[in-house]
């Protein structure tokens, strides 16, 4: 049962506490699902086999099951009975008598810059119309004009072969948005892409039809952890894996063998595919970039020069006089 309750300075703040009873059941509840949702990679990992698809959610991804299973309740919620709790010798939680919570000054002070920039590109990225012209291309760039041996899973053929891989390339208007697709296009393909994505514009230019900016999400939700409920990063953590499936099935690989039946970008039928799906995950993106924005909506942070300033649920970041 959920006790509503004011908690110490500290704590959490206007939120809520939780009986034992009730955050041990979501706990195991939780490591239950990314139990089922990474035991596959598990197997494979101790047998030394490697995945082209899904290896990505944890090598690009430097968040691993042990972490994704370790439950966090997030900003705004305490724990009773901290004696029997983990969370007390972790890091970023302090206990106030038998209640133990994030400590949002502590967490404030170490990861604000991180705060700032994730509240500042959700936002933007929301605010936008999403596009659905790419049509996966990225992937193909970054093959185009390779070497066999060069090739990122050369494990595996590409079903067009190199140059039919090439033709796709030079046939096709490439127009990636995102920064950390683009940057592994290969050299000859670079010039090619009719945008020029940066680290520094990344706010100005992130959109989000993007399947990279859908799967990012999981990244901005497990680097605010433990500000973030573990179940909502976990909800991510599946969009990034969904998509990704969608990802490698248009790329230009053979992944038959892996149960990956390809998606042919190359041909009108396959674009107009691409482009449904990427709208499915576009519009389910959208929800959890919202609920992430509103869990940043509800956390004070510094400026540069030392004012708190909260994050307003209109999209600006707003001056104040603290947290809400």
């Amino acid at each position: 049962m959920e006790v509503q309750e004011q908690a110490t300075a500290h704590g959490p703040g206007d939120g809520h506490v939780l009986d034992e009873s009730e955050w041990r059941r979501r706990a195991e509840a939780h490591a239950a699902r990314v139990d089922a949702a990474t035991s596959a990679h598990r197997a494979r990992r101790a047998d030394g086999r490697r995945h082209p698809v899904e290896d990505f959610l944890f090598t690009y991804y430097s968040f691993g099951p042990a972490q994704l299973r370790r439950w966090h309740p997030g900003a705004g919620v305490g724990l009773r009975g901290a004696d029997g709790s983990p969370h007390r010798e972790w890091r970023f939680y302090r206990r106030v008598g038998d209640v133990v919570a994030l400590d949002l000054e502590e967490f404030e002070a170490v990861r604000g810059g991180t705060v700032r920039f994730v509240r500042a590109l959700l936002d933007a990225t929301a605010s936008r119309p999403g596009r659905f012209g790419c049509f996966g291309l990225h992937e193909w760039a970054m093959v185009y004009r390779q070497s066999p041996d060069d090739v990122r899973h050369a494990d595996w053929p590409l079903r067009l072969g190199a140059a039919g891989t090439d033709a796709v390339v030079e046939s096709h208007r490439i127009a990636c948005s995102h920064f950390d697709a683009h940057r592994f296009f290969t050299p000859e393909a670079v010039p090619r892409n009719t945008l020029s994505p940066s680290r520094s514009r990344q706010v100005q230019d992130e959109q989000p039809g993007c399947l990279h900016a859908g799967m990012d999400l999981y990244k901005w939700a497990h680097k605010l952890v433990p500000l973030v409920p573990s179940e909502l990063v976990l909800d991510c953590f599946e969009l990034a894996r969904d998509i990704r499936g969608l990802d490698m099935r248009a790329a230009p690989y053979d992944l038959r063998e892996l149960g990956y039946e390809p998606l042919p970008i190359e041909t009108a039928e396959g674009k107009v595919r691409y482009a449904a799906e990427q709208r499915g995950f576009a519009e389910r993106g959208q929800r959890l970039r919202r609920r992430l924005l509103d869990v940043l909506d509800g956390v004070a942070v510094a400026t540069d020069d030392g004012a708190q300033v909260a994050a307003g649920p209109t999209g600006a970041v707003e001056a104040g006089r603290g947290a809400r």
